[in-house]
């Protein structure tokens, strides 16, 4: 699959200077929309919850063409969620809401090409997150 990489860091660009209120209204709409989600946050710092966020996506839009560390970074993130309590069920609701999101920032600039690049990017990093993450307690992962 390729990427939309021009249109991603460009719809980006234009959130990146809101970056702050863009995560606070992410986690808002998460928890709106999802309120079966907000008990994987009860012993979050939620301050620092939205600049990891914030981090996560500024790594994933400058390395947007550099796929090979895009890959093991997210595969990594997918493991460390595994701890968080994150289950495969749980990204579609982070999908819905991140997308909600862009689409209240970009406004007039949410366009069908912009929102379809964010979906495909969307399931991309899940995909190799879900790659890196093991839920089963018994299997030796082979590496």
């Amino acid at each position: 699959m390729s990427l939309q990489v021009e249109l991603l860091e460009q719809s980006f660009g234009r959130v990146k200077p809101n970056a702050a209120e863009f995560a606070a209204s992410f986690y808002d709409n998460l928890f709106t929309a999802y309120p079966e989600a907000k008990p994987l946050f009860a012993n979050t710092d939620m301050k620092k919850q939205q600049q990891m966020l914030v981090a996560a996506l500024v790594l994933v839009v400058d390395n947007l063409r550099d796929p090979h560390k895009l890959q093991e970074t997210l595969k990594g993130l997918g493991a460390r969620h595994v701890k968080y309590g994150t289950l495969p069920e749980h990204y579609p609701l982070v999908g819905n809401a991140l997308l909600t999101t862009f689409e209240q920032y970009l406004k007039a600039d949410w366009t069908a090409e912009v929102k379809q690049a964010w979906v495909e990017a969307y399931g991309a990093i899940t995909a190799l997150m879900l790659e890196g993450a093991d839920y089963s307690e018994d299997e030796v992962k082979l590496s």
